[in-house]
Parts: C-alpha cells; sequence; structure tokens
C-alpha cells in the first residue's frame, strides 16, 4: 500500500512539459494532499502492543498412580463418596477442592481433575487419579506414570507452592462472638499449652477459632487430640497452610 502512494505522488509532480510548470488543478491538489498525508500516515511507526503477561502455573513433576474398584463407594477425606467413574484424585498436600490439570508426560495426554482425596500413601507417588482420570492418561495398564501437575484453581487458598507435607492444628471451636473464644481458650490454657484465637474472616462475617498446638505430623496431632478428648473438649483436626 505504502509503495502505490509513491508512485502516485511522482506521476504528479513530473508533470512538466517544455520546462513550463502547468497549474495544478482542484483534482491534483486534492490528490497530492490526500497522497501527502496518507504517506505520512505510513511512515509512522507500527504501534506494538506486547502480550498479556501469563503467570506460570505452580506445578508439581513425579509419579502418579490410580485408584479405583476397592475404593469405590467409600467415603473420601473431602466427605463425599468415591466414585471411581469421576475425574478426581488424591493428593498428599493440596488443598481439598483445588482443580489441577495432569499431564502424562509419556504420551502428552492431559486431563483435568478435582482434588478431593488425600494420598497416595506410597513412597514416591505424587498423585493418586481416579479410575475414570487414570483411563483418559493411558495408564490403566501400566499402573503409574510420569506426570506434571498444573494447579488451575484453587478457591480462597492462595498457592504459592505445592508442598510436601502438611501442617495440623486442633480446633475446639468456632465462634462469631470474640468473648465466647477468650473464655474457651482461658478454659483449655489452664491444662494445655500453645492455644490461640485464630479469626477467620469471611465475606459477611469473622469467626475466632480456638486451636491448639501445630503438628508436623498427623499421627501426632491425633495423639494430642486424644489427650484433649479425654479432658472433656470436642476436638476437629485441622490441615494448615
Amino acid at each position: 500500500m505504502c509503495f502505490a502512494a509513491r508512485s502516485s505522488i511522482t506521476l504528479i509532480l513530473t508533470i512538466v512539459p517544455g520546462g513550463i510548470l502547468r497549474p495544478i488543478s482542484d483534482l491534483k491538489l486534492v490528490l497530492l494532499l490526500v497522497t501527502v498525508s496518507y504517506l505520512a500516515a505510513c511512515s509512522l511507526p507500527a504501534s506494538r502492543i506486547p502480550p498479556p503477561v501469563t503467570a506460570p502455573r505452580v506445578s508439581q513433576t513425579g509419579i502418579a498412580s490410580w485408584y479405583g474398584p476397592g475404593f469405590h463407594g467409600k467415603t473420601t477425606a473431602s466427605g463425599v463418596i468415591y466414585n471411581q467413574d469421576d475425574l478426581t484424585a488424591a493428593h498428599q498436600t493440596l488443598p481439598l477442592g483445588t482443580r489441577v490439570l495432569v499431564t502424562n508426560l509419556e504420551n502428552g495426554r492431559s486431563i483435568e481433575v478435582l482434588i478431593n482425596d488425600r494420598g497416595p500413601f506410597a513412597k514416591g507417588r505424587i498423585i493418586d487419579l481416579s479410575y475414570a482420570a487414570g483411563k483418559i492418561l493411558g495408564m490403566i495398564g501400566p499402573g503409574t506414570i510420569p506426570v506434571r501437575i498444573e494447579v488451575v484453581g484453587s478457591g480462597a487458598d492462595k498457592i504459592s507452592l505445592i508442598k510436601d507435607s502438611l501442617d495440623y492444628t486442633l480446633q475446639l471451636g468456632s465462634f462469631s462472638v470474640l468473648e465466647n473464644a477468650r473464655q474457651l481458650r482461658d478454659r483449655v490454657a489452664s491444662t494445655f499449652s500453645d492455644v490461640a484465637i485464630v479469626p477467620l474472616n469471611t465475606s459477611t462475617s469473622t469467626f475466632y477459632r480456638v486451636q491448639v498446638g501445630q503438628f508436623s505430623t498427623r499421627s501426632s496431632a491425633e495423639e494430642q487430640a486424644r489427650r484433649v478428648t479425654q479432658a472433656g473438649y470436642p476436638v476437629v483436626i485441622l490441615e494448615k497452610w
């Protein structure tokens, strides 16, 4: 387009027969002005819009396994019933409810699954896929495959890395009134150490949770939970992030 415009202006300016410059007609003048404006526009550098910057997904690589008939119909760690035909998975540390993209590094197949259970507990494995997810990835025969896990959705949880292990705490109560939480904390603190009130802010209100201790393994949390229960307090074991 810019080359054609340059040819037009050369033609108009060389109409000079006999060495005498003839007056430019109104039509030619209009053409000249339009051509000059076009050339000026062509000479401007093209606008460069940088591509959008996409933050890399939090990921993990390792060995995946699958689980099916032996667990079908049983309760998962999230409380829902395991269905081997759903696209779900068990992970050791990702928050329950997290959605991840799992890619088979041997054949390139990918599937998005919901983390709704805990596991796998076999050493060296990072995720346990449902039968349906494993079938899509082509791993039912071999049993295990190398995979890449990418976090694609985690709800309210902000995930900056995938932990190798979880910490745990004991929750004895959750109150909308701070004074009630303080009273329970003071009673529990007369018997147990490391008792704290941990606020939880929601879109509509704040809850004050009375919690005891921090434990690096679930077994140690369960051991302390038995002691607290024997002292007469109801206990819920929570995963800490």
